[in-house]
């Protein structure tokens, strides 16, 4: 196959699964669509290195993957975690909910190794997808490699259904508040000057001609380097995944005015980046042969149902403590399932649908998409990275 076909093939497979995920309000996923497209080619006509053959090799989308970890790092706003305490207390304890009940109940059901694969793609996103699946791939376990695919592309199903539900109720309860004076919208009135500076400080006064996407794709790649050096200084004493390292370092770098907020975005890069990492993970899916997703579909629902059963459990009872109501509780949890922008498009899907005034909309929004937000980039962008990080010495 000539490699700008295998371009305009999967180039165009991502753009019907953002098509379909638009046309359906994200109700199916463009990733589920993407991936059954892939699976569809693979077993017709697909060369089976089609992603290479088009120019994403996979040591290509290691380096993308470094810098993209990078910068999710540069996204952390302190300021704003500090303000949502209790919504990060709520997400670590669904995580930790997902993670008792599949290593406890799970590894009776299925095994230890099934269930260290199933945790950080559970919790997480693309990236602890594909650390996972490269781990189990490297361990020489091949049908868990896809299942770290699979269970990803999947989970979404149990996570946005569960969370509109949540959100409704929890949306009707504040509306009755709303209506009674009970509540109102919270202040914004002081949000502009409370944002905080988002490019690099330490090269704030470097002439914008200067400012190039060369210069920031070089910081990012520094940050990257540092965070892979260390991980292999300390590779005798202790193992740390770089790429855990590369979103600490991606923190440390946006603190310090090192590295500005969202940098890949402002090289222009995100987009490309985004694109091979994409295609690197349904890469994955070449190994899935119909009789292995035939064999992995018991192990994939039961995976997900103990995931929901322990983070309903644990976001309960530490909503109860916190005095966050359980339907808010478990719509935070609800977010490591599929994060943002999933996440954002919910949210404001159910506060539209609960009412049409414009200020029973605003007081909704300013009480329940700020939770939702923070709750999914705690648990998709910071601890299923970090937990993939762990796990994967585990295979």
């Amino acid at each position: 196959m000539a490699q700008m076909l295998a371009l305009v093939l999967i180039v165009l497979i991502l753009y019907i699964g953002d098509v379909i995920a638009a046309r359906t309000k994200a109700w199916v996923p463009s990733i589920f669509v993407c991936a059954v497209l892939f699976l569809a080619g693979y077993w017709t006509f697909f060369p089976q290195d089609i992603v290479e053959i088009a120019g994403i090799p996979p040591v290509v989308a290691t380096a993308l993957m470094y810098l993209l970890i990078v910068n999710m790092g540069t996204l952390l706003s302190l300021q704003e975690l500090k303000q949502q305490w209790r919504t990060i207390l709520i997400a670590l304890g669904g995580i930790l909910g997902v993670v008792s009940f599949l290593l406890g109940f799970g590894t009776l059901l299925f095994g230890f190794q099934a269930m260290v694969v199933a945790v950080p793609p559970l919790v997480g996103g693309l990236v602890s997808s594909l650390i996972m699946s490269e781990g189990a791939a490297e361990a020489g376990l091949v049908s868990l490699s896809v299942f770290a695919i699979v269970i990803y592309v999947m989970q979404g199903f149990a996570g946005y259904p569960l969370t509109s539900v949540m959100l409704k109720k929890e949306g009707k309860r504040l509306l009755d508040k709303i209506r009674s004076g009970e509540l109102k919208a919270a202040d914004t009135s002081n949000k502009a000057a409370a944002e905080e500076y988002e490019g690099a400080r330490l090269f704030k006064n470097l002439p914008e001609q200067y400012n190039t996407s060369y210069f920031i794709f070089f910081r990012l790649a520094v940050t990257g380097f540092l965070a892979y050096q260390v991980s292999a200084w300390l590779d005798p004493v202790v193992s740390i995944s770089p790429m855990v390292l590369c979103l600490v370092f991606g923190v440390i770098g946006r603190s310090a005015g090192f590295l500005e907020k969202q940098a890949l975005q402002k090289a222009n890069g995100f987009g490309f980046a985004m694109m091979g990492l994409m295609l690197y993970i349904l890469d994955g899916l070449r190994n899935a042969t119909p009789t292995m997703m035939l064999d992995l579909v018991y192990l994939l629902v039961g995976s997900i149902l103990l995931a929901v059963i322990g983070m309903y459990i644990f976001s309960f009872i530490v909503g109860k403590l916190l005095k966050v109501s359980k339907a808010m509780a478990y719509a935070i949890s609800l977010t490591a399932f599929y994060g943002f922008p999933a996440d954002y498009v919910i949210t404001n899907e159910v506060i539209n649908s609960l009412t049409k005034d414009s200020k029973e909309r605003e007081a909704l929004t300013s009480h329940m998409l700020p939770p939702m937000l923070v709750g999914g980039f705690v648990t998709v962008t910071i601890v299923s990275v970090i937990l993939a990080g762990i796990f994967v010495n585990f295979l």
